[in-house]
């Protein structure tokens, strides 16, 4: 009966998506004597959260004296931008928790449970907790790694290019080009090499489906964009642009900011994107880019659209460099996904991939 219950707090969470910002997606469901008497989910970043929602918003308030909550994730026990979940918990009279995950967030990891269980709440881990934690995958990872979660993402032909070389080349159709600017919305940075501005002009936009619109950044470490003021990232100011450079330029628009790392590794940058709250970057190219990450090992999925067209030739290659490598990565967690005659491939590092 715990996982039913659970499974539909799960449900429940993904109603906040692109909503929530850097806070997780959270379901609760209520029940008394096996039936639901509300639920609830954290709908927007700063408004009640989702044990808060379900309360609030239930219409027998009564009956949540001696009721049971399920919540996907960990009760806050500390102010923020909401009081205390646990407060309210405690309050309502609600007799049992049941916890799908506990919050990797040292700020509230282990405290919520510690305080209801020291006030006579009965409190069970545990349930789904693996469903739990895919719901927010990027989340976890900041919280325990200090490093946000990083997508590989490309579009290639069936033999393996990306483009005709130095040429801005459509791999894939229309059904992709619109499933990708809403797949970046799910992410809360993009992130390309000086190259790919500069061949494609990008303005790296969503679609305009999350309330937090992705950061754009670029890896220039010899500020090569800096010379042209007439890139759509100079002229589109629909959100940041955060370029890392060994220079500084003073003269860009306010929406641009350069950001001098210590050293140019991906580590380094990953350090410094942290630094800067952002929890997961869509990292879209190019080719070296990708490669720079791959060898680095701070990656987490990758996301290839395949089209089923050849380019041949020396034409440029995916996750391509000079580098010698002996090393065969198979990837977990796969998804194949059929978008017009075009081909989504989806799959995690096993490292990533929570175990049953």
């Amino acid at each position: 009966m715990h996982e039913y219950f659970m499974n539909l707090a799960l449900l429940e969470a993904k109603r906040g998506a692109k909503y929530t910002h850097t806070n997780p997606l959270v379901g609760a469901i209520i029940v008394k004597d096996n039936k639901i008497v509300a639920r609830g989910s954290h709908l927007r970043y700063g408004c009640e959260h989702a044990e808060k929602n379900a309360i609030s918003t239930c219409k027998t308030p009564e009956k949540i004296f001696n009721s049971t909550l399920y919540v996907t994730l960990e009760p806050c026990n500390h102010k923020g931008k909401q009081p205390p979940c646990t407060e309210a918990i405690l309050k309502m009279g609600i007799s049992k928790v049941v916890v799908a995950q506990l919050d990797p967030n040292p700020i509230v990891s282990g405290k919520g449970i510690k305080f209801l269980r020291d006030n006579g709440i009965e409190v069970t881990t545990g349930i789904l907790e693996k469903e739990a934690y895919n719901l927010n995958y990027a989340y976890n990872l900041f919280h325990t790694q200090k490093r946000p979660y990083v997508v590989l993402k490309q579009a290639t032909s069936l033999d393996g290019k990306l483009a005709f070389t130095n040429e801005r080349t459509q791999i894939t159709g229309k059904e992709v080009y619109d499933f990708v600017r809403k797949e970046r919305d799910n992410y809360q940075a993009i992130l390309v090499g000086a190259k790919t501005v500069l061949i494609d002009n990008p303005k790296l936009t969503g679609a305009s489906t999350s309330l937090y619109p992705p950061k754009r950044i670029i890896l220039d470490k010899e500020g090569t964009i800096f010379q042209h003021k007439e890139l759509n990232l100079f002229k589109d100011d629909s959100s940041e642009v955060i370029v890392f450079s060994k220079y500084k330029n003073e003269d860009l628009p306010s929406h641009v900011t350069i950001i001098t790392p210590n050293e140019f590794t991906i580590k380094e940058i990953l350090t410094e994107i942290a630094k800067l709250g952002i929890q997961s970057v869509y990292v879209e190219g190019g080719p070296c880019i990708h490669d720079q990450f791959l060898a680095s090992g701070y990656w987490d999925e990758v996301i290839s659209y395949i089209s089923p067209t050849l380019l041949g030739g020396s034409n440029t290659s995916s996750f391509n460099s000079d580098r010698t490598t002996n090393e065969k990565i198979t990837l977990h967690d796969i998804n194949v996904t059929k978008l017009g005659e075009d081909i989504r491939i989806s799959g995690r590092k096993e490292s990533q991939c929570l175990q049953d």
